[in-house]
């Protein structure tokens, strides 16, 4: 009689006989698949943060050729010209909902270690807050227009000295009152300083602003009204939606992120791998006589094989959950780097999604499977006879 598939029972009773090198290998495995879970978290991060700074209905102008705000200059003159289109929304008040914005960088010192860094320093037009509704007051009162007065982020406020509710901090030629701090969820304005456009302009003795933001009437208008500010011979602008420039902004680094991360993984699971490998080898060598005995039974060699994969399989699998689990934990730290694009400081999280999840533990199966193939493949080749005798 042949019998075609070994019981699952079996195979899962053996990974226990052996518990402390089940336990090594599937930590060995659980710790690749942790960097590879973290640096995956830490782009979906990068990504989500700067993706979740705009909002779809939001228009970015800046100067063509350029890829920040800080580069970018827009005159007056284009600024009235591009708000005189009739796709912009109005407030409640009948007002444009438009920002003429300053974007400037300043260096202050961190927290702790006191070592300098850029952070950005935007000057905002009146209707600034209403454009972008993800900011929120969590201290003190908005900056009055006019005024010396700026707001900062809270990712600021946390690791920058000097920037506390009611201190003043010097740039520009200027002493500037921080009189609120402001949290906006998990984008990029946590990591910057807010004041009045003008205010900023003349201080850093600006005279074009670096972006205009607006909100469009009819988001579904984008093409139409885009196709015709860009004919518009006396603009030299480019647009874009608020979403689509952040999520550009991201670009650079995410894929730096990416390759860095992937050439970490492949290296360690060279390591988990191999590991994987010598532990079936012994499971093999061990049990050559359990082997001859199934196959004397009438299991056939491809059950064999196939017993021997699901085993290394279900190690990796135990090594990718414990891997995913441990990874889960890095979403309760935040981590600030500099954004290649702007060159300041950005703070953001480690995010675990559901896609990540998923990658993680394929990765860690397909680490299982070159582990157990060629020790799978030795088993099923044993012969009966040999098999026994050496047992």
């Amino acid at each position: 009689m042949t019998l075609t598939r070994v019981p699952l029972s079996y195979v899962w009773r053996n990974l226990l006989t052996r518990k402390l090198t089940t336990g090594l290998t599937a930590a060995g495995m659980a710790l690749v698949v942790f960097v590879f879970a973290t640096v995956l978290m830490l782009e979906a991060g990068l990504k989500q943060t700067l993706t979740a700074t705009g909002l779809p209905q939001n228009v970015v102008v800046i100067r063509k050729g350029s890829q920040t705000e800080v580069q970018s200059g827009v005159s007056r003159s284009e600024a009235a010209i591009i708000e005189s289109q009739p796709n912009i929304a109005l407030d409640g008040a009948g007002r444009l909902l438009s920002s003429r914005e300053s974007v400037v960088l300043i260096s202050l010192k961190k927290q702790g270690s006191g070592k300098p860094a850029n952070v950005v320093v935007r000057g905002a037009g009146e209707q600034g807050l209403a454009l972008r509704p993800q900011v929120q007051l969590l201290a003190g009162r908005q900056f009055r227009p006019g005024s010396s007065e700026i707001i900062v982020g809270r990712a600021i406020a946390d690791g920058f000295d000097g920037v506390q509710l009611g201190a003043s901090l010097r740039f520009a030629r200027r002493d500037w009152l921080v009189v609120g701090i402001f949290d906006a969820g998990k984008t990029g304005f946590n990591s910057e300083i807010w004041g009045d456009a003008e205010q900023m302009m003349q201080a850093f003795r600006r005279v074009n602003y670096s972006a205009l933001v607006f909100q469009l009437a009819d988001s579904n208008g984008y093409e139409a009204s885009r196709q015709a500010l860009e004919a518009d011979q006396r603009l030299t602008t480019e647009y874009k939606r608020e979403t689509r420039f952040y999520a550009d902004q991201a670009q650079t680094m995410a894929t730096f992120i990416s390759i860095l991360g992937t050439v970490l993984s492949v290296i360690f699971s060279i390591g988990a791998v191999i590991g994987a490998m010598i532990t079936m080898y012994a499971a093999v060598a061990n049990r050559t006589g359990e082997i001859g005995t199934l196959r004397a039974l009438g299991y056939r060699r491809s059950s064999v094989m196939a017993a021997f994969l699901a085993e290394s399989l279900l190690l990796a699998l135990l090594g990718g959950v414990m891997g995913v689990v441990l990874a889960s934990f890095m979403q309760f730290f935040a981590v600030s780097t500099m954004n290649w694009q702007t060159f300041s400081e950005l703070a953001f999280s480690f995010t675990l999604t559901p896609a990540i999840v998923v990658k993680s533990l394929l990765f860690a199966l397909f680490m299982g499977l070159l582990g157990g193939f060629l020790p799978a493949v030795r088993a099923a080749r044993m012969q009966i006879v040999d098999a026994l005798r050496a047992a």
